[in-house]
């Protein structure tokens, strides 16, 4: 109760973390290989002037800082989700077989409907992402007494293993390898307008539904009997819940390739803000993963310019470290 009295009060958190998005979103207009003045990204913004410089902006980094953004705050808000609905801290769609099976049903759509849309290869990551996460769990519910949460995790990094296998697979057979690693590498570089008018409202919509499930969730996460107890339809719950990460792990992987570790470590340092109120954890969680993710790609593309370093690279070299302190905290619970 004490630490819950000393934390800040929702509002003030919620508009520090959105001034911290539009800061670093609008900065990263700024940064790149070509020079362009704070005048210009201004004009790019706000204008309709014309120019080589604002054309750049407008065509190619504002695509991509906007993609970047919903991105994050897709897979921070899934991660946070399925911590909480199976109260495993190393819950996250990367590390569960969600990214790889919608890696997998991407390369299979580019293979064998190579004139599908980017609408096609959307909902054909959504059902990758849910048969991805559908074999794990599977898996885990075969299993005498379920899964602990590490043992979880191992059999989600097989499971990632194997369709991530089977995707260059796919790739070398149909001669599309190019094209698959472009996405298993993670990245918005090729982030286009169009693409986004499909991405946006889907994460919009996973968005929604998770705020508005937030409550229910919160009282998930103590424990099923608790929920239960309280008169909640867990399964209801559960299955809203579920298509919601399907939702906006599909929408992101569509667009981003495989991009792990934000789902892991954002709940995390959301929860050390805001507590354990799902409520404050969802929002809060889609403005500081956007965040996360806009730095990580303005990092990659200016770290070696002219040279893009790949931002699931980035990302991992924070996460993974992140990944063993979150395994040694939590010690033995985890087994």
């Amino acid at each position: 109760m004490d630490a819950d009295r000393r934390r800040w009060p929702f509002r003030y958190t919620f508009f520090l973390s959105l001034s911290l998005l539009a800061a670093v979103w609008f900065g990263s207009m700024r940064v790149g290989v070509a020079d362009t003045t704070w005048s210009d990204v201004w004009q790019a913004l706000f204008s309709d002037q014309q120019g080589k410089q604002l054309d750049l902006i407008r065509e190619l980094r504002l695509p991509r800082e906007t993609a970047a953004a919903f991105v994050g705050a897709g897979l921070a808000v899934a991660g946070a989700i399925m911590q909480g609905m199976t109260r495993n801290p190393l819950a996250d769609p990367g590390l569960l077989g969600l990214t790889a099976g919608a890696n997998a049903a991407l390369a299979a759509t580019l293979a064998f409907f190579p004139s599908a849309g980017y609408i096609a290869i959307t909902f054909a990551c959504l059902a990758g992402s849910a048969a991805g996460a559908g074999v794990v769990f599977g898996i885990g519910a075969a299993r005498k007494g379920g899964f602990s949460p590490l043992r979880i995790v191992l059999a989600g990094s097989a499971v990632s293993a194997l369709l991530f296998a089977i995707a260059e697979g796919i790739g070398l057979y149909f001669h599309i390898s190019k094209d698959v690693s472009m996405w298993t590498s993670g990245g918005v570089a090729g982030a286009s307008w169009k693409q986004l008018a499909v991405m946006i409202p889907l994460v919009l919509v996973g968005l929604g539904i998770a705020v508005a499930f937030s409550r229910q969730l919160t009282i998930l996460s103590l424990s099923e009997d608790v929920a239960v107890g309280v008169g909640q339809k867990t399964s209801v719950v559960k299955a809203w819940l579920f298509f919601v990460v399907f939702l906006l792990t599909g929408a992101s992987v569509a667009i981003a390739g495989n991009i792990t570790f934000i789902g892991l470590m954002i709940p995390h340092l959301v929860r050390a803000i805001a507590g354990a109120d799902y409520r404050f954890i969802i929002p809060l969680s889609a403005a500081i993963g956007a965040a996360a993710m806009v730095m990580a790609d303005t990092a990659a593309r200016t770290i070696y310019a002219p040279f893009e370093t790949p931002v699931a690279a980035i990302i991992a070299v924070i996460g993974l470290p992140f990944f063993l302190f979150v395994v040694r905290r939590k010690g033995r619970g985890l087994e």
